[in-house]
């Protein structure tokens, strides 16, 4: 059986969604998917555009149909678009509908099981419907998460008849497992489109497709908790914000080394102005590549200097950040050890040992418990709560290599401007 890659085109502006098109098919792509956003950006005229651009593509349209399947599928058939997406959770009648339409303008019914929890029986009963395609999807916000269908396809697999499709996150490494277990079509969004070479990336997902072996890839992977870490420093402190929708960000911070990098889990310490005493016996609790997170409430005297940040250093510790005066600036610079304060002075206090570590404090303006991870680089420090971190971190991974490809489009003789359409998209008032 000859598996199908399908391109999914979850982009919002028909230009790039085309150019990207163009690029995937030059590297093997079978199927051309106009994704939900794009067709909900652009209509039913994308689809078109498509259908002209891919004569000889079979051209699938997402439109995750709930309702009105007969309308629904007879503007996307007109329109010249060969499979026609529905929901599984819709109503059996809209699904009937669809059927019925897709068989008098001679498409197809693709059903997508997102959100369905008992998929065998609903797929049992779209087969008697008589859909041509069962779609098992996880959707992106649920792959931050760190959900994968792979188990749901081999599940599914032994009990449908109905070539299955399936969709979440795949790569170029994971494709062979999903062949494996079973499925039809291996449709691919993020991998292919946020490439900085389509046409290789696609070309590299077609070889593990043939070959049924991993090929290396080295973008587009989710990570998991034990590589959170990985995941925060391959990213910037900017793409973490824009994953959180522009929170998290400490105010009022800066890097005493510029250049310096770090991403750990937080130890928490508050104290007083003056008092390094709990700093410094923070740093013997921290474990290898956590981070000081220390809370001064304010202060001109310093509560750290060149001694501990040997100490820290030598500890392994990631980074320090505190929200408060450092002192010993050049020293701290020729280390090399990130270092971020809220101000910088050459004289310190004394040990009164005030405080506690461990306890919920306020540094920059941000509320910081015991391991949140913490992020730093030259444009600040954010922090990410523990409980998200997975999803923060993979999201973050995201919005970077969507920047990576517009970058590419740049480079090719874009503008930000052009290549985003800013001007239709700013919000209309009045």
């Amino acid at each position: 059986m000859t598996i199908i890659l399908q391109v999914a085109l979850d982009l919002i502006n028909s230009h790039r969604a085309i150019d990207i098109a163009k690029d995937s098919i030059k590297g093997g792509a079978d199927w051309i998917e106009a994704g939900t956003p794009l067709i909900k950006s652009e209509g039913m005229a994308v689809i078109r555009q498509l259908r002209e651009q891919f004569p000889h593509n079979p051209i699938v349209a997402d439109l995750k149909t709930m309702d009105t399947g007969a309308v629904e599928t007879e503007m996307a058939a007109k329109a010249g678009a060969d499979i026609i997406c529905v929901l599984g959770v819709s109503d059996d009648a809209t699904i009937q509908e669809s059927v019925k339409s897709a068989k008098k303008y001679g498409a197809a019914i693709m059903v997508d099981l997102i959100g369905i929890t008992d998929f065998v029986n609903r797929a049992q009963q779209l087969e008697k419907f008589g859909v041509d395609y069962i779609c098992i999807h996880v959707g992106i916000d649920s792959q931050m998460k760190g959900e994968t269908p792979l188990q749901i396809l081999k599940d599914l697999y032994q009990k449908s008849s109905l070539p299955l499709a399936v969709a979440g996150g795949i790569t170029s490494e994971s494709a062979v497992d999903f062949v494996n277990a079973g499925a039809a079509i291996l449709i691919v969004g993020g991998a292919i489109t946020k490439a900085k070479n389509v046409t290789s990336a696609t070309a590299h997902i077609k070889k593990a497709i043939t070959d049924k072996k991993k090929v290396r890839s080295d973008g587009f992977k989710k990570f998991d908790q034990s590589h959170l870490r990985d995941a925060f420093l391959k990213v910037s402190t900017s793409n973490i914000s824009d994953a959180m929708h522009k929170q998290g960000a400490m105010q009022g911070l800066v890097s005493v080394v510029p250049g310096c990098r770090f991403a750990g889990q937080a130890v928490t310490v508050q104290t007083i102005d003056g008092d390094w005493a709990k700093p410094v016996e923070a740093i013997d609790v921290a474990q290898k590549n956590q981070v000081l997170v220390i809370a001064v409430r304010g202060g001109p005297t310093a509560v750290w200097g060149e001694l501990a940040t040997w100490s820290a250093k030598y500890k392994g510790l990631a980074g320090v950040v505190i929200d408060g005066t450092v002192r010993d600036i050049d020293a701290i610079r020729k280390i090399g050890f990130p270092v971020f304060c809220r101000h910088t002075a050459p004289n310190a206090g004394e040990p009164k040992g005030l405080g506690e570590i461990g306890a919920e404090i306020l540094c920059g303006n941000q509320t910081v418990y015991m391991n949140d991870w913490i992020i730093g680089d030259d444009s600040g420090v954010v922090v990410v709560p523990k409980d998200s971190a997975q999803e923060i971190a993979n999201r973050a991974v995201d919005v970077k290599e969507h920047e990576d490809r517009i970058r590419e489009e740049i480079k090719q003789g874009g503008s930000l401007g052009s290549v985003l359409k800013l001007h239709k998209w700013e919000k209309k008032i009045g």
